[in-house]
Protein backbone atom coordinates (compact mmCIF):
# COMPACT_ATOMS: atom_id res chain seq x y z
CA UNK A 1 0.00 0.00 0.00
CA UNK A 2 1.40 3.39 -0.97
CA UNK A 3 1.65 6.28 1.49
CA UNK A 4 -1.26 8.05 -0.24
CA UNK A 5 -3.39 4.87 -0.01
CA UNK A 6 -2.56 4.54 3.68
CA UNK A 7 -3.59 8.14 4.38
CA UNK A 8 -6.84 7.65 2.41
CA UNK A 9 -7.64 4.52 4.44
CA UNK A 10 -6.99 6.41 7.67
CA UNK A 11 -9.16 9.27 6.46
CA UNK A 12 -12.06 6.93 5.72
CA UNK A 13 -11.78 5.24 9.11
CA UNK A 14 -11.97 8.56 10.98
CA UNK A 15 -14.39 10.41 8.70
CA UNK A 16 -17.27 8.06 7.82
CA UNK A 17 -19.06 10.74 5.76
CA UNK A 18 -16.62 9.90 2.97
CA UNK A 19 -18.29 6.52 2.62
CA UNK A 20 -17.37 4.80 -0.61
CA UNK A 21 -16.62 8.00 -2.48
CA UNK A 22 -13.68 8.20 -4.83
CA UNK A 23 -10.89 9.92 -2.93
CA UNK A 24 -7.67 11.48 -4.16
CA UNK A 25 -4.87 12.55 -1.81
CA UNK A 26 -2.45 15.22 -3.08
CA UNK A 27 0.69 15.69 -0.93
CA UNK A 28 1.54 19.27 0.00
CA UNK A 29 4.95 20.71 0.79
CA UNK A 30 4.74 22.60 4.09
CA UNK A 31 7.79 24.04 5.86
CA UNK A 32 10.17 22.10 8.07
CA UNK A 33 7.95 20.80 10.86
CA UNK A 34 8.18 17.12 9.93
CA UNK A 35 4.41 16.81 9.49
CA UNK A 36 2.90 15.40 6.30
CA UNK A 37 0.05 17.31 4.66
CA UNK A 38 -2.43 16.04 2.08
CA UNK A 39 -5.27 17.81 0.31
CA UNK A 40 -8.13 15.33 0.11
CA UNK A 41 -10.53 15.48 -2.83
CA UNK A 42 -13.72 13.42 -2.98
CA UNK A 43 -16.88 13.23 -5.09
CA UNK A 44 -19.29 15.18 -2.93
CA UNK A 45 -17.34 16.72 -0.03
CA UNK A 46 -15.42 19.97 -0.04
CA UNK A 47 -11.63 19.45 -0.16
CA UNK A 48 -9.99 19.32 3.25
CA UNK A 49 -6.48 18.96 4.64
CA UNK A 50 -5.31 15.75 6.29
CA UNK A 51 -2.24 15.98 8.51
CA UNK A 52 -0.14 13.09 9.80
CA UNK A 53 2.35 13.95 12.49
CA UNK A 54 4.91 12.04 14.54
CA UNK A 55 5.90 11.89 18.18
CA UNK A 56 8.96 14.16 17.99
CA UNK A 57 7.06 17.44 18.52
CA UNK A 58 4.40 17.23 21.25
CA UNK A 59 3.10 20.69 20.29
CA UNK A 60 1.35 19.13 17.28
CA UNK A 61 -1.07 17.41 19.69
CA UNK A 62 -2.32 20.83 20.81
CA UNK A 63 -3.31 22.19 17.41
CA UNK A 64 -6.97 21.16 17.58
CA UNK A 65 -7.60 22.59 21.04
CA UNK A 66 -5.85 25.85 20.16
CA UNK A 67 -7.81 26.15 16.88
CA UNK A 68 -11.14 25.75 18.68
CA UNK A 69 -10.09 28.33 21.26
CA UNK A 70 -9.00 30.88 18.64
CA UNK A 71 -12.24 30.42 16.72
CA UNK A 72 -14.21 31.14 19.90
CA UNK A 73 -12.18 34.35 20.19
CA UNK A 74 -13.33 35.44 16.73
CA UNK A 75 -10.09 34.75 14.91
CA UNK A 76 -9.82 33.37 11.38
CA UNK A 77 -8.22 29.94 11.67
CA UNK A 78 -9.04 26.64 9.92
CA UNK A 79 -11.79 24.61 11.61
CA UNK A 80 -10.70 21.16 12.81
CA UNK A 81 -12.88 18.38 11.35
CA UNK A 82 -11.47 15.58 13.48
CA UNK A 83 -8.38 14.83 15.53
CA UNK A 84 -7.20 11.40 16.66
CA UNK A 85 -4.29 11.68 19.09
CA UNK A 86 -3.70 7.92 19.11
CA UNK A 87 -3.14 7.81 15.34
CA UNK A 88 -1.62 11.32 15.35
CA UNK A 89 -3.97 12.25 12.53
CA UNK A 90 -5.94 15.45 12.04
CA UNK A 91 -8.26 16.81 9.37
CA UNK A 92 -8.94 20.52 9.06
CA UNK A 93 -10.70 23.00 6.83
CA UNK A 94 -8.89 23.79 3.59
CA UNK A 95 -7.84 27.45 3.59
CA UNK A 96 -6.65 27.15 0.00
CA UNK A 97 -3.21 27.64 -1.52
CA UNK A 98 -2.91 31.42 -1.47
CA UNK A 99 -0.76 32.83 1.29
CA UNK A 100 0.68 36.24 2.13
CA UNK A 101 4.09 35.23 0.81
CA UNK A 102 2.71 34.83 -2.72
CA UNK A 103 1.97 38.57 -2.75
CA UNK A 104 5.56 39.61 -1.94
CA UNK A 105 6.03 41.14 -5.42
CA UNK A 106 2.67 42.92 -5.56
CA UNK A 107 2.51 46.74 -5.43
CA UNK A 108 2.57 48.14 -1.92
CA UNK A 109 -1.05 49.33 -2.02
CA UNK A 110 -2.11 45.70 -2.53
CA UNK A 111 0.17 44.24 0.12
CA UNK A 112 -0.58 47.03 2.58
CA UNK A 113 -4.25 46.09 2.88
CA UNK A 114 -3.39 42.42 3.44
CA UNK A 115 -0.78 43.22 6.08
CA UNK A 116 -3.08 45.61 7.93
CA UNK A 117 -5.74 42.90 8.13
CA UNK A 118 -3.12 40.40 9.27
CA UNK A 119 -1.99 42.73 12.04
CA UNK A 120 -5.61 43.05 13.14
CA UNK A 121 -5.72 39.27 13.59
CA UNK A 122 -2.40 39.29 15.42
CA UNK A 123 -3.56 42.10 17.71
CA UNK A 124 -6.70 40.13 18.54
CA UNK A 125 -4.48 37.24 19.60
CA UNK A 126 -2.48 39.56 21.84
CA UNK A 127 -5.54 41.23 23.36
CA UNK A 128 -8.97 39.50 23.35
CA UNK A 129 -7.59 35.97 23.02
CA UNK A 130 -5.11 36.62 25.82
CA UNK A 131 -7.88 37.89 28.08
CA UNK A 132 -9.97 34.80 27.30
CA UNK A 133 -7.00 32.54 28.03
CA UNK A 134 -6.37 34.24 31.37
CA UNK A 135 -9.98 33.50 32.37
CA UNK A 136 -9.73 29.82 31.39
CA UNK A 137 -6.13 28.70 30.81
CA UNK A 138 -5.21 25.35 29.25
CA UNK A 139 -1.84 23.66 28.57
CA UNK A 140 0.43 25.32 26.00
CA UNK A 141 4.10 25.15 25.13
CA UNK A 142 6.43 26.49 27.82
CA UNK A 143 6.29 30.30 27.92
CA UNK A 144 9.06 32.59 26.81
CA UNK A 145 11.43 32.91 29.73
CA UNK A 146 15.11 33.64 30.14
CA UNK A 147 16.04 30.05 29.27
CA UNK A 148 14.08 30.11 25.99
CA UNK A 149 15.58 33.44 24.92
CA UNK A 150 19.02 32.04 25.67
CA UNK A 151 18.19 28.90 23.69
CA UNK A 152 17.29 31.04 20.66
CA UNK A 153 20.58 32.90 20.95
CA UNK A 154 22.59 29.69 21.16
CA UNK A 155 20.60 28.23 18.25
CA UNK A 156 21.90 31.17 16.20
CA UNK A 157 25.48 30.81 17.44
CA UNK A 158 25.56 27.09 16.66
CA UNK A 159 23.61 26.66 13.42
CA UNK A 160 24.14 30.06 11.80
CA UNK A 161 27.57 31.28 12.93
CA UNK A 162 29.28 27.95 13.55
CA UNK A 163 27.70 25.53 11.05
CA UNK A 164 26.76 27.88 8.19
CA UNK A 165 29.33 30.68 8.39
CA UNK A 166 32.00 28.39 9.92
CA UNK A 167 33.30 30.86 12.49
CA UNK A 168 36.01 29.52 14.82
CA UNK A 169 35.12 28.30 18.30
CA UNK A 170 37.25 31.01 19.91
CA UNK A 171 35.02 33.67 18.36
CA UNK A 172 31.82 31.83 19.20
CA UNK A 173 32.66 31.20 22.85
CA UNK A 174 33.07 34.93 23.40
CA UNK A 175 29.60 35.69 22.01
CA UNK A 176 27.84 32.81 23.73
CA UNK A 177 28.66 34.27 27.13
CA UNK A 178 28.50 37.94 26.21
CA UNK A 179 26.82 39.81 29.07
CA UNK A 180 24.75 41.95 26.67
CA UNK A 181 22.90 38.93 25.30
CA UNK A 182 22.44 37.55 28.78
CA UNK A 183 20.87 40.86 29.74
CA UNK A 184 18.55 40.90 26.71
CA UNK A 185 17.24 37.48 27.74
CA UNK A 186 16.95 38.49 31.39
CA UNK A 187 15.19 41.80 30.70
CA UNK A 188 12.69 40.43 28.17
CA UNK A 189 11.80 37.60 30.53
CA UNK A 190 10.71 40.11 33.19
CA UNK A 191 8.07 41.79 31.02
CA UNK A 192 4.30 41.02 31.09
CA UNK A 193 3.38 38.30 28.62
CA UNK A 194 0.49 37.76 26.21
CA UNK A 195 -0.40 34.93 23.85
CA UNK A 196 1.95 34.88 20.85
CA UNK A 197 1.85 32.85 17.65
CA UNK A 198 5.60 32.16 17.86
CA UNK A 199 6.09 31.85 14.06
CA UNK A 200 4.15 34.80 12.68
CA UNK A 201 5.47 35.08 9.11
CA UNK A 202 4.07 35.35 5.60
CA UNK A 203 3.85 31.62 4.87
CA UNK A 204 1.72 31.10 7.98
CA UNK A 205 -0.86 33.66 6.83
CA UNK A 206 -3.37 32.12 4.42
CA UNK A 207 -5.87 34.13 2.38
CA UNK A 208 -9.16 32.21 2.13
CA UNK A 209 -11.54 34.41 0.15
CA UNK A 210 -8.85 37.10 0.15
CA UNK A 211 -8.96 37.63 3.92
CA UNK A 212 -5.94 36.76 6.13
CA UNK A 213 -6.19 33.84 8.51
CA UNK A 214 -3.48 32.26 10.65
CA UNK A 215 -2.19 28.69 10.52
CA UNK A 216 0.64 26.74 12.21
CA UNK A 217 -0.18 28.16 15.64
CA UNK A 218 0.51 24.92 17.54
CA UNK A 219 3.58 26.58 19.08
CA UNK A 220 1.42 29.33 20.64
CA UNK A 221 2.56 30.29 24.13
CA UNK A 222 2.89 33.23 26.46
CA UNK A 223 5.48 35.75 25.33
CA UNK A 224 5.87 39.31 24.10
CA UNK A 225 3.61 40.85 21.47
CA UNK A 226 6.61 42.64 19.99
CA UNK A 227 8.11 39.26 19.06
CA UNK A 228 5.16 38.43 16.76
CA UNK A 229 5.04 41.91 15.27
CA UNK A 230 8.78 41.92 14.57
CA UNK A 231 8.48 38.43 13.09
CA UNK A 232 5.94 39.64 10.53
CA UNK A 233 7.52 43.02 9.75
CA UNK A 234 11.11 41.71 9.44
CA UNK A 235 10.15 38.44 7.75
CA UNK A 236 13.21 37.29 5.72
CA UNK A 237 10.89 35.62 3.22
CA UNK A 238 9.55 38.99 2.04
CA UNK A 239 11.64 41.96 0.87
CA UNK A 240 10.13 45.17 2.27
CA UNK A 241 11.23 48.79 2.26
CA UNK A 242 12.01 50.79 5.37
CA UNK A 243 8.93 52.95 4.77
CA UNK A 244 6.68 49.90 4.49
CA UNK A 245 8.00 48.46 7.74
CA UNK A 246 7.57 51.76 9.56
CA UNK A 247 4.00 51.98 8.32
CA UNK A 248 3.17 48.49 9.59
CA UNK A 249 4.75 49.09 12.97
CA UNK A 250 2.76 52.31 13.35
CA UNK A 251 -0.40 50.47 12.26
CA UNK A 252 0.03 48.01 15.11
CA UNK A 253 0.91 50.78 17.56
CA UNK A 254 -2.34 52.59 16.81
CA UNK A 255 -4.25 49.53 17.99
CA UNK A 256 -2.33 49.66 21.26
CA UNK A 257 0.88 47.88 22.24
CA UNK A 258 1.95 46.08 25.37
CA UNK A 259 5.39 47.67 25.13
CA UNK A 260 4.14 51.26 25.09
CA UNK A 261 6.64 53.71 23.63
CA UNK A 262 9.71 51.67 24.58
CA UNK A 263 11.18 50.91 21.16
CA UNK A 264 14.09 49.10 22.81
CA UNK A 265 11.70 46.28 23.74
CA UNK A 266 10.55 45.99 20.14
CA UNK A 267 14.05 45.92 18.68
CA UNK A 268 15.33 43.48 21.29
CA UNK A 269 12.48 41.17 20.33
CA UNK A 270 13.35 41.69 16.66
CA UNK A 271 16.98 40.72 17.37
CA UNK A 272 15.81 37.61 19.20
CA UNK A 273 13.43 36.58 16.43
CA UNK A 274 15.97 37.02 13.65
CA UNK A 275 18.62 35.11 15.59
CA UNK A 276 16.10 32.30 15.99
CA UNK A 277 15.24 32.44 12.27
CA UNK A 278 18.87 32.23 11.18
CA UNK A 279 19.45 29.34 13.57
CA UNK A 280 16.42 27.56 12.11
CA UNK A 281 17.58 28.09 8.52
CA UNK A 282 20.97 26.63 9.38
CA UNK A 283 19.45 23.69 11.25
CA UNK A 284 16.90 22.86 8.56
CA UNK A 285 19.28 23.47 5.67
CA UNK A 286 22.36 21.71 6.99
CA UNK A 287 21.10 19.20 9.54
CA UNK A 288 17.74 18.25 8.03
CA UNK A 289 18.79 18.47 4.38
CA UNK A 290 16.19 21.12 3.48
CA UNK A 291 18.68 23.25 1.59
CA UNK A 292 16.10 25.70 0.18
CA UNK A 293 15.95 27.35 3.61
CA UNK A 294 19.57 28.50 3.25
CA UNK A 295 18.61 31.10 0.62
CA UNK A 296 16.92 33.12 3.39
CA UNK A 297 20.04 33.38 5.53
CA UNK A 298 21.25 36.51 3.72
CA UNK A 299 18.04 38.57 3.93
CA UNK A 300 17.77 37.53 7.59
CA UNK A 301 21.36 38.71 8.18
CA UNK A 302 20.61 42.09 6.60
CA UNK A 303 17.46 42.46 8.70
CA UNK A 304 19.38 41.53 11.85
CA UNK A 305 22.03 44.16 11.10
CA UNK A 306 19.29 46.77 10.78
CA UNK A 307 17.36 45.95 13.94
CA UNK A 308 20.56 45.54 15.98
CA UNK A 309 21.57 49.06 14.91
CA UNK A 310 18.69 50.36 17.08
CA UNK A 311 20.35 48.97 20.20
CA UNK A 312 23.16 51.28 21.19
CA UNK A 313 25.47 48.71 22.75
CA UNK A 314 25.74 46.18 19.90
CA UNK A 315 28.06 47.96 17.47
CA UNK A 316 30.71 45.22 17.57
CA UNK A 317 28.04 42.56 17.01
CA UNK A 318 26.92 44.51 13.94
CA UNK A 319 30.53 44.56 12.69
CA UNK A 320 30.64 40.78 13.15
CA UNK A 321 27.48 40.39 11.07
CA UNK A 322 28.72 42.77 8.38
CA UNK A 323 31.97 40.82 8.05
CA UNK A 324 30.26 37.47 7.52
CA UNK A 325 30.75 36.13 3.98
CA UNK A 326 27.84 36.80 1.66
CA UNK A 327 27.10 33.46 0.04
CA UNK A 328 25.68 35.01 -3.12
CA UNK A 329 24.73 31.68 -4.69
CA UNK A 330 22.12 31.34 -1.93
CA UNK A 331 20.57 34.78 -2.27
CA UNK A 332 16.77 34.70 -2.31
CA UNK A 333 15.05 35.97 -5.43
CA UNK A 334 14.07 39.60 -4.91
Amino acid sequence: MTEAEEIIALGRSHYPVLGEENIRAVPLEKGGSGRKFYRIYSDHQEPFILIKYGEERPENMRYAEIAAFLQRCGMRVPAVIFHDKADRLMAMEDFGEEDLWQHRKDPWHVRKALYVQTLEQVHRLHSEATQAYQRAPFPLESPFDEALYRWEQNYFFEYALQRFYELPEATLSRWREDARFLKIAEDLAQLPRVLVHRDCQSQNVMLPNGRPGLIDFQGMRLGLAAYDVASLIYDPYVPSSLEERRYLLETYRIQGTSWGNDSQIFYRCAVQRLMQSMGAYGYLGLHKGLSHFLQYMEPARQNLIYVASHLADLSDFIHLLEDLPEKSELLVEA
